[in-house]
């Protein structure tokens, strides 16, 4: 085996990137402190051509050289808005229809590995901030909660790594859902 040239792996360039065809969901950052982490999100949403990107409350917004740094470019290819308080745009998702997930661990919460994405509406995944997580308003607000599964002795997961593994989740589901 030989490991391929960046030329050689058919990336898009930005303007195509823009212009292809996105994964129905939007990423949510509430007052998420580390803005590696942000970056961190960035970078995976481009990956998986994530619609967009909502940052809220405290998280930092581009251009800061730590988000720039871990989200080398992405920034720039990944949509992206800034709403101060989380609560009043979940209330704007809910009149548009979109089917809310917050991603915690909760009563009555879904495995990830269980989670279906929803047919034909657009998916909101919220990620929390680093010590509190998903605030409760918010958890009470969604049409659910989704927990990554853990099998060992500490209570989570960075939120650069859990965004990681439930947008790799969700977009699998989601071009399995195209080949059908």
């Amino acid at each position: 085996m030989r490991k391929l040239e960046n030329n050689e792996l058919s990336r898009l360039d930005l303007n195509a990137f823009k212009d292809a065809n996105k994964i129905p969901v939007y990423i949510i950052l509430d007052s998420v402190r580390s803005h590696q982490n942000v970056g961190s999100v960035f970078r995976t949403a481009d990956a998986f051509r994530i619609e967009k990107i909502f940052l809220c409350g405290i998280t930092g917004i581009p251009p800061h050289r730590d988000i720039q740094k871990t989200a080398l470019g992405a920034t720039e290819s990944v949509d992206w808005e800034y709403h101060e308080n989380i609560d009043d745009l979940i209330q704007e998702f809910k009149k548009q229809k979109v089917f809310i997930a917050s991603i915690e661990q909760a009563e009555n919460a879904c495995f990830l590995n269980e989670f279906t994405i929803p047919k034909e509406k657009k998916l909101a995944l919220i990620f929390g901030n680093e010590v509190d997580g998903v605030a409760q308003s918010v958890v009470s607000a969604s049409n659910t909660v989704i927990e990554i599964p853990q099998f060992g002795t500490k209570h989570s997961l960075n939120i650069s790594v859990s965004a990681g593994i439930v947008i790799w989740e969700i977009g699998k589901q989601y071009m399995n859902s195209l080949k059908q």
